[in-house]
């Protein structure tokens, strides 16, 4: 297991956006726990690996356009995805009722939320969006969600995520 920082009050020595996590969570009543490790990861099992966990408890928030029409503008909504899983753009697409589902770049998801990618927590975000749940992740009694950075997560119930996130229990994953 690599080393990694405990951090549990907001003070100048954490990032902003980890602070705003903190924040957004403690309205929600939720007991937010920062663990910062310095290398970053760029992929789930990269966090898997200097968290100490399954590379299934990490929480993936991927950000997706949905579209009811192809003529219509794309709604933006979110997915929360096991990082031992793939998510199936079709089955979001059929979640959220539309028809298609689209990338979105960098800029729209920090746009959207206020983090940027590899950093969206399940709440804080700038904008409400509706959210969708891999029903994997609740295989789990603690799952690990960005903190608002890249170096930043916390541990968080599984059900206590549905439930702070507002989220739809569904399957995402790809076969």
């Amino acid at each position: 297991m690599a080393e990694y920082e405990h951090a549990t009050d907001p003070s100048p020595a954490l990032h902003r956006n980890v602070v705003r996590v903190i924040e957004a969570g403690r309205a929600l009543g939720v007991d937010v726990v920062p663990v910062s490790y310095p290398q970053g990861a760029k992929t789930a099992q990269a966090a898997a690996d200097a968290i100490g966990c399954d590379v299934g408890q990490i929480v993936k928030s991927l950000i997706f356009g949905v579209a009811r029409d192809r003529a219509d503008e794309p709604e933006l909504v979110l997915a929360y995805v096991s990082g031992s899983n793939m998510l199936d753009e079709s089955l979001l697409a059929a979640a959220a009722g539309a028809s298609e589902c689209v990338r979105v770049d960098a800029d729209t998801v920090r746009s959207a939320t206020g983090f940027p990618i590899g950093g969206v927590p399940p709440f804080g975000h700038e904008t409400d969006l509706e959210v969708f749940i891999d029903p994997d992740l609740l295989r789990h009694d603690e799952v690990w969600a960005a903190a608002g950075t890249w170096n930043d997560v916390f541990g968080i119930a599984p059900d206590r995520l549905v439930s702070v996130s507002g989220g739809v229990v569904t399957d995402l994953k790809r076969s």
